[in-house]
């Protein structure tokens, strides 16, 4: 479809299916987009630009004895269309399609079908209520039409998920020479946003410019909205930094696109500057800044954040204490500060579950886990397949075979065996517990399989001693259409590492720094790769190998060169890399545990002795390992 204005015509084909936007973010961006585009031509048109939200669960629905009231009366009443126009709007608003129905019957029987403003109402009330096609009828039926009846069929399509056809109708409403409000403009940005489309979202960029609604904060809250959620982060800002004026909407909007785009740093240096200027974060601008922090780097980040949630009274928000539980989790907390915010969750409903579970999943905690599902499970609330996902994931965890099978059996009773991620959840757990064949089997009952499919199975049998086997589901992979990506890569090149296929897993990694449709090989390839040279012997090979890396090699790299020296006793090349560890990461135990374990082994007792001693002058103690075996 090409968006062509009279003044522009620049082609854009859609060519990516219209997905789920930021469902929070958006409705908090297109209700301040209709508070602030009112227009006092009309009762109506303050009605129709109320309220621009997504609730489908309207807490104050219409009273039907008004309708009954309103057929009794004679007289004036009956020749009001001001009246009507106020009631199917109050349908529109609480999605009482029984009552708009009702409604719209009286007003054909009063003879105001032709009446453009209870027209646009009804077009706009059926589009609230999800039923697009009476509306788009109506809209058909109605040969006058002004601006606000564009609107009210733009955003019923943009309700009903149906963006692209939002904006075909916002082309069709310019060629037939409506002029635009910040109202449309605004729609037809949330619909960009939704198909993830920048190359149409730059077109309505260029045309608010040329109508004049550059400075409108709506629209460049709208823009900002938009070029993030197309990935160009960078476009955003600049809109951001030109615009005159800001609220908290737009700075909020401004902090997800850096959320959205992985950069949490610069999301935290925004929000800093925000409440410098005096501006108070609401809810949903914590909540986006939350949700970037993903590893145990951010945890003081996740902390300091948590402190001003406290400060400003929204800790017993529901979103900001899930995210909480998720985000913590994701940081590795310890066992007891997850508690605690866990004790913070006031409201314990499916979402609340689901995110206590997966998150003791996250912190390996896969006994907890099952726990927590059973209590769910005695409260009576419903399981989804995230539930069963998470579930499944800690049953890996735990390598609880026998508790896998059972899970296996309520997922089949439940009617999720065929969601892809359950399968793959599935898959991963039977290949963590050692059963691959069982592993093998869910895997080739899948009528879909995506990258985490293949990628669980290959790692299964790469960390099981199937090798070959990994080899021979990667050579498959290859042939289908999904595109490994690092992590098959990383997961392949392990399972040659373990089987001696030398020759093999270094062709799979020539293979990953050729192809530029891939991602560059990361510290963990490199380090398979030096494990792959160690594990058969070929230490001076894996020593050249680290020294001609093209990046800094991480602390994985040199104690994979390390462990090797241990298994074939090399104690020059051991203590070289030991002294690299120790200058770069001078506080890990594990180093000096390597150290001595090859320093014992070639006889060298008495400094093996000296490292150990070393170690625990310096106060760091051998984390002791553990089995469920």
């Amino acid at each position: 479809m090409s968006l062509r204005f009279p003044t522009s015509h620049v082609p854009c084909t859609f060519q990516r299916a219209a997905i789920t936007a930021n469902q929070l973010l958006s409705r908090a961006i297109t209700t301040a987009n209709l508070r602030n585009a009112g227009d006092p031509e009309d009762d109506f048109v303050s009605f129709n630009n109320e309220t621009f939200n997504f609730n489908d669960n309207p807490s104050n629905p219409v009273d039907s004895s008004l309708i009954s009231q309103l057929q009794q009366q004679n007289g004036s009443l009956q020749h009001t269309p001001l009246f009507l126009n106020r009631i199917i709007s109050s349908c529109a608003k609480s999605a009482s399609l029984d009552v708009g129905v009702r409604v719209h019957s009286l007003v054909v029987k009063l003879g105001f079908t032709s009446n453009l403003y209870i027209c646009t109402a009804l077009i706009d009330m059926y589009g609230r209520c999800k039923e697009i096609l009476s509306s788009r009828k109506l809209f058909d039926e109605t040969h006058h039409r002004n601006v606000v009846t564009w609107n009210s069929i733009i955003f019923g399509y943009l309700h009903a998920k149906s963006p692209k056809t939002a904006v075909e109708l916002f082309v069709k409403m310019f060629k037939a020479g409506v002029e635009p409000t910040p109202f449309s403009v605004s729609s037809v940005l949330v619909c960009c946003s939704q198909l993830e489309d920048g190359g149409v979202g730059a077109q309505v960029h260029g045309l608010t410019l040329k109508v004049g609604f550059g400075y409108n904060v709506v629209v460049g809250t709208g823009l900002i909205d938009m070029y993030s959620k197309c990935c160009f982060v960078e476009k955003a800002r600049r809109v951001f930094d030109q615009m005159e004026e800001k609220n908290v909407i737009t700075w909020t909007s401004m902090v997800n696109g850096y959320v959205k785009n992985l950069q949490p740093d610069k999301a935290m240096v925004l929000v800093r500057e925000m409440l410098q200027l005096g501006l108070r974060a609401n809810y949903v601008t914590y909540n986006s800044l939350l949700s970037s922090f993903s590893s145990l780097k951010y945890l003081n980040c996740c902390k300091q954040v948590h402190c001003c949630v406290i400060r400003e009274g929204f800790e017993a928000n529901m979103y900001i204490a899930v995210t909480l539980v998720t985000v913590y989790s994701k940081c590795d907390c310890s066992l007891e500060d997850f508690e605690k915010v866990c004790s913070s969750i006031t409201r314990w409903d499916q979402i609340s579950w689901n995110a206590v579970i997966a998150g003791f999943c996250n912190l390996g905690c896969g006994d907890r886990a099952l726990k927590c599902f059973s209590e769910m499970r005695q409260t009576r609330i419903d399981i989804d397949y995230f539930t069963l996902t998470s579930v499944v994931g800690g049953i890996g965890v735990i390598s609880g075979l026998k508790e896998g099978k059972e899970m296996h059996a309520l997922i089949l009773k439940t009617g999720y065996g065929s969601n892809i991620f359950v399968q793959n959840g599935l898959v991963s757990m039977y290949a963590k517990c050692g059963a691959i064949n069982d592993s093998k089997m869910v895997f080739s009952s899948m009528d879909e399989r995506d990258v985490i499919s293949w990628n669980s199975l290959i790692s299964g049998c790469a960390h099981h001693g199937y090798g070959r086997e990994a080899v021979e589901l990667f050579e498959q992979m290859r042939k289908t259409k999904v595109k490994p990506n690092g992590t098959t890569f990383l997961s392949v090149i392990c399972a040659c590492s373990h089987a001696g296929l030398i020759d093999k897993g270094l062709e799979y990694f020539n293979l990953l720094q050729i192809d530029d449709s891939l991602e560059s090989p990361r510290v963990e390839h490199y380090a398979t790769i030096v494990d792959l040279f160690g594990r058969a012997g070929y230490l001076d090979q894996a020593e050249s190998f680290v020294y001609s890396m093209p990046i800094a090699p991480g602390p994985t790299v040199y104690k994979a060169l390390l462990s090797a020296c241990q298994i074939h006793g090399n104690r020059e090349i051991a203590v070289r890399s030991a002294e690299k560890l120790l200058e770069l990461w001078p506080s890990d135990p594990a180093t000096y545990v390597l150290l001595s374990n090859v320093l014992t082994m070639t006889g060298y007792r008495g400094d093996a002795v000296g490292i150990r001693t070393l170690m625990y002058d310096r106060g760091m103690w051998k984390k002791p390992g553990f089995s469920w075996v």
